[in-house]
């Protein structure tokens, strides 16, 4: 199964920013001595990913540009410019990027062990393999819920199946990796219709049209949101083998 790499890294990251006091773009962070942008990048390609698109704002390129900051430098990276209104209308732009079949996506904030970030990849690809659903749309990364802001809550089933996502407190939130069918861009034109607006809206939106969502629990993800966060980052970072 040949499996394409995608980064959501289009907004602005205004909660880091407004914690950290420090006017740069989220994918720009210093992260265990890149950029954010980078690492994840590099995290998708040694998980197994043949190539990745990284869709960034005007902003972030700019800033980029003019510090030369080295943000995608393997061939295989491809770093794509959309000042797109929001997280939904990011992920649903990678749809004219994207050839048909499957791909990773990841939030550029969403630090995984590599360790566990290549078990869900693998865990992913068993799944779809072995699953003769022919509405299964893919696999979402979730984790337990350790009162973090403003979570999207999964209620998963005991074999894996998320039933719904939402504001409805569960015990598990979405983690930011996604592996999904690029058949998940062909309810674009719903998700406009009803005038969503999140990307967590039109997850529960393919659920709520009768696409299936699985589920793979992960260990030590951090979602990058506030200061506290990126020092906790940094501190699990300087553990990792």
């Amino acid at each position: 199964m040949k499996l394409q790499g995608a980064i959501i890294a289009a907004g602005r990251g205004e909660r880091l920013r407004n914690s950290t006091r420090d006017d740069i773009p989220k994918p720009l962070v210093m992260l265990g001595g890149e950029a954010m942008l980078s690492r994840q990048a590099r995290a998708i390609l040694d998980a197994g990913a043949s190539s990745v698109v990284a869709i960034v704002n005007s902003e972030t390129a700019r800033i980029a540009s003019e510090k030369k900051l080295v943000i995608a430098n393997p061939p295989s990276v491809a770093l794509v410019v959309r000042d797109t209104a929001n997280s939904m209308e990011t992920m649903l732009a990678l749809g004219e990027l994207l050839e048909p079949g499957w791909f990773i996506a990841s939030t550029v904030d969403a630090v995984i062990p590599q360790t566990e970030l290549a078990r869900f990849v693998n865990e992913s690809r068993k799944k779809i393999e072995e699953c003769r659903e022919k509405n299964l749309a893919g696999v979402l990364a979730v984790t337990r819920w350790r009162g973090e802001a403003k979570p999207l809550f999964a209620d998963v089933t005991s074999n894996g199946l998320i039933l719904r996502l939402g504001n409805r407190q569960t015990s598990m939130v979405t983690a930011g990796l996604y592996f999904l069918s690029t058949r998940v861009f062909d309810y674009a034109a719903d998700a406009r219709r009803a005038g969503l607006d999140a990307l967590r809206r039109f997850l529960a939106l393919l659920i709520e049209r009768g696409m299936a969502l699985d589920a793979i629990e992960l260990e030590g993800s951090i979602d990058v949101d506030e200061a506290s966060d990126l020092d906790a980052a940094r501190a699990a970072i300087r553990k990792m083998p």
